[in-house]
């Protein structure tokens, strides 16, 4: 099943906006997420920008601009200050675990233990630790949405084809493998949620050397993929991984 991806959230939120009006994205103040919250702000819903730093977070809030954007301090990897942050927030609509690490690229032979642990920590225990703790305002809202920010190249159907055949990044790789069957899991367990994982490709971001080449696309567009994922309709996918053009991706 393909999913339409418009260029804005404006005109896809189910039920009205009274109906959904609280999101949070974390790892939002800078790169795909920080478009994820200025694109949800601008189509009319309260946005946490999620950010380890608070003078980042308040600067990325304060350029989006006006009120709908508000700075959470929120470090995936930080228990107590993820209980304390969720402690705040009576009621939320949306989630994006956006917020993810790519420690090297070094192959499995290669890799140290030490980096698989800290990018494991982001990107599946942070992600897993936030959800957990947001559960109880997510349930409190009459359409609770969850995306994860994966990757392509975290298929396992795609890294054993040619899609990308390189074995490069694997703490990274598979750290976005287990985020994908999070993302089941949390569907299977949440039938009345919408949860939803995006691949949203090569994006002109830091998060690599890479990310950074003339061949990676506009941070923007990946984040209208999410925000649709985010506004999905009660009657819409769960338990899906998508890439940006709303195609299915591999698992």
């Amino acid at each position: 099943m393909a999913l339409s991806v418009p260029g804005t959230a404006a005109t896809t939120l189910p039920g009205s906006c009274h109906e959904l009006s609280t999101a949070l994205v974390t790892g939002a103040n800078k790169g795909i997420g920080w478009h994820i919250a200025r694109q949800l702000a601008e189509a009319g819903l309260t946005v946490l920008v999620g950010s380890r730093d608070p003078g980042r977070g308040a600067e990325a809030a304060a350029r989006i601009g006006g009120d709908p954007a508000r700075p959470l301090v929120l470090d995936v990897t930080d228990g107590a200050g993820i209980a304390a942050a969720a402690a705040g927030v009576e009621r939320l609509d949306i989630l994006v675990n956006n917020a993810g690490v790519m420690v090297d690229g070094a192959t499995a032979p290669e890799a140290s233990v030490e980096s698989f642990r800290r990018t494991y920590e982001t990107n599946v225990f942070g992600a897993l630790a936030v959800t957990n703790a947001f559960l109880p305002a997510l349930r409190r809202s009459a359409h609770p949405r969850i995306v994860n920010i994966s990757s392509g190249t975290g298929s396992l159907g795609w890294s054993a084809g040619e899609e990308f055949p390189s074995a490069g990044g694997a703490a990274y790789r598979s750290s976005k493998a287990a985020l994908n069957a999070l993302t089941i899991f949390y569907a299977r367990a949440l039938p009345e949620f919408r949860v939803n994982a995006l691949a949203p490709g090569l994006r002109r971001t830091d998060l690599a050397p890479r990310a950074a080449s003339a061949a990676a696309g506009d941070p923007a567009e990946a984040a209208a993929a999410a925000v649709r994922l985010a506004t999905l309709p009660d009657d819409g996918p769960t338990g899906g991984f998508y890439s940006w053009d709303g195609t299915p991706a591999a698992w």
